[in-house]
């Protein structure tokens, strides 16, 4: 059995396009170096007004400890409606099926 955890996260969102990308970048640097992380897919959906991530950490520890900081970041920033769920993954099926996992 894999330890590894997947974290989405899913929020309220406004802003899309080019100059938000740009605006995140050092965002994406940060995220880039939390303990655990081993990826993460952003994800948009400008016509429902959402935005969140899918992230593939280590462990479940480290999903929970990097969704208590980053809730706490998006909450500072003002974002509400902050909706997080954790899965495990079946590994070996989803290698088969060219999942980017160690």
């Amino acid at each position: 059995m894999s330890d590894l955890t997947v974290l989405i996260f899913d929020f309220p969102n406004s802003a899309f396009g080019p100059d938000r990308t740009e605006a995140l970048k050092p965002l994406a640097e940060d995220i880039a170096g939390q303990r655990g992380l081993l990826w993460k897919i952003w994800t948009e959906e400008p016509a429902a007004g959402r935005a969140g991530g899918i992230y593939l950490f280590e462990n479940r520890a480290a999903a929970e400890a990097y969704h208590a900081m980053h809730a706490a970041r998006l909450a500072a920033r003002g974002v509400t409606g902050i909706e997080a769920t954790y899965r495990g993954i079946n590994a070996l099926l989803s290698r088969i099926d060219r999942a980017p996992i160690p």
